[in-house]
């Protein structure tokens, strides 16, 4: 073996490691990303705790989830439209958002959005927090205990 076969060799098994580091955190930094996300799809905290403040959102019929997500975005309800899609085709409550004038809070779960802007159709107020309790039973519905009270 000369010289020149045993630099391109070494060359050859330099790129391999480059392009081998290169592939590992691409697909680590993806992946971080992708856990991320997930989670937040079930587990997104409220924008704000304690009180938070009262935020009134009108639904028309015509309404898409997508364009409903952008409203609370923009209101500041919700931290992704694109994210608040993705939560409402998972939830219990999917294609069921219903038209109306409905009183939401910055301290509000995205679940908890969800089931008032569902509920009938008429304006809600919840008097206390909607409670979210979680089966002890493994593989067992989360289930939704709410107090409502129709505004007139």
């Amino acid at each position: 073996m000369n010289t020149k076969e045993i630099v391109m060799s070494i060359f050859s098994v330099a790129i391999k490691v480059v392009v081998g580091i290169i592939v590992i955190m691409f697909i680590y930094k993806y992946a971080i990303t992708a856990y991320d996300y997930g989670y937040k799809i079930f587990g997104e905290k409220p924008m704000t705790s304690g009180d938070g403040r009262e935020v009134s959102v009108t639904i028309s019929p015509e309404m898409s989830v997508k364009e409903i997500g952008q409203i609370l975005e923009n209101k500041a309800l919700i931290s992704d439209a694109k994210l608040f899609v993705i939560q409402e085709k998972l939830s219990e409550y999917k294609d069921g958002i219903k038209p109306g004038i409905y009183e939401l809070n910055t301290s509000m779960t995205v679940d908890e959005m969800i089931a008032i802007m569902a509920a009938d159709g008429n304006v809600l107020e919840a008097d206390e927090e909607v409670n979210v309790t979680e089966s002890e039973t493994f593989g067992e519905e989360m289930t939704f205990e709410t107090d409502w009270t129709e505004e007139e």
